[in-house]
């Protein structure tokens, strides 16, 4: 073999290396996270949590496969690996991050009613406009009006909720022409729209997905900061730092004390993706207690996913797996939580 060859033979080995370790797969890893003091993300009265003791939310770490990583997925415990399309549905990144930022916004929102609710503190909920979760191609304003969007009126009719802008376009003509007011970054914008029959309906609309956005007033100012985390699964934690904070209690009693789950307005706890991943990061944050979702296994669920398995009794399996003395307790509402803090003191 000549000198060139072998030359052109070793630089070709050592780029299958490299794109071994660092090539982008079509592809993604979801493993254990992080698991985050709330103290640092809330405020209650211009006020933080200094007391002893700490809540945590976790997270689901995500990252785009590499060759090496597949490989290495493939034999490590709690790393899970999915398509674009499971993580991301139709939805390209930028869309997915919007929709995530959304829901942490709506999930906080959902905490701060939640906390002072159950503190008998004042609050108000407003509603800003309808927000934009997906724009059909069919639409006359596809690639004009965005996910993230927030429509503010229509026709310069303004609505108290999404329903009343479904309802006023419902009784519209195929064709007619509506006078749009959206606003973006802070920006206000107009276009005009076209009515459609909405796909597999019997309605007619402007082809977008939809649903409230509202921002919550209270009395006793309270201020959340999520950084860049994203979704809807620290809503109960939200609640909980928010509520220790409004009653100047100290209920977790200087322990280490993860969970998660999403929170309604009626204190329902919600199921949340990833929980297994989750229980790994509290138990290496040190949690003594994670909170983990009680919700219902339904005839419906079943008929979709025969193999589904609620969160606490996967977070129980996930605990058991990796031997930890952490006490995973099964909530379904928020009160539960409390009760639990209230009436366990160790």
């Amino acid at each position: 073999m000549k000198r060139w060859q072998k030359i052109s033979l070793i630089g070709a080995a050592i780029l299958i290396v490299v794109a071994f370790f660092v090539v982008p797969l079509p592809l993604y890893i979801e493993e254990p996270g992080s698991a985050e003091s709330l103290n640092q993300f809330v405020k209650v009265d211009g006020q933080k949590d200094t007391k002893k003791g700490e809540y945590r939310l976790v997270t689901v770490g995500i990252m785009q496969a590499t060759p090496f990583r597949w490989v290495m997925a493939k034999f490590e415990p709690f790393q899970d690996i999915v398509t674009q399309q499971e993580l991301m549905g139709d939805e390209d990144s930028d869309a997915y991050e919007q929709i995530q930022e959304y829901y942490m916004e709506n999930s906080i929102n959902s905490a701060i009613v939640q906390a002072y609710k159950a503190a008998k503190k004042e609050y108000q909920v407003e509603f800003l406009g309808i927000y934009v979760m997906d724009v059909i191609k069919q639409s006359s304003v596809a690639g004009e009006i965005r996910v993230g969007d927030t429509i503010t009126a229509v026709n310069g009719q303004h609505f108290k909720n999404s329903q009343g802008f479904i309802d006023y376009l419902k009784d519209k003509k195929i064709g007619e022409k509506v006078q749009i007011t959206y606003q973006r970054s802070n920006e206000t914008h107009q276009t005009t729209a076209s009515i459609i029959k909405l796909p597999q309906t019997n309605r007619n609309g402007i082809g977008i997905t939809l649903t409230d956005r509202t921002t919550i007033k209270t009395k006793i100012p309270v201020k959340i900061d999520a950084g860049e985390i994203g979704g809807p699964s620290a809503g109960m934690m939200f609640s909980l730092q928010i509520y220790e904070q409004l009653i100047d209690q100290n209920l977790r009693r200087g322990r280490n004390i993860a969970g998660t789950g999403t929170i309604s307005a009626d204190g329902t706890v919600g199921a949340i993706g990833g929980i297994d991943k989750k229980v790994v990061a509290a138990d290496q944050a040190g949690a003594t207690i994670f909170f983990a979702p009680d919700d219902p296994v339904t005839a419906a669920i079943k008929k979709v996913d025969p193999t589904y398995v609620n969160n606490y009794h996967t977070a129980l399996a996930a605990a058991k797996k990796i031997n930890t003395k952490m006490k995973i307790v099964p909530v379904k509402k928020f009160s539960d939580v409390l009760t639990y803090l209230e009436t366990h003191r160790k």
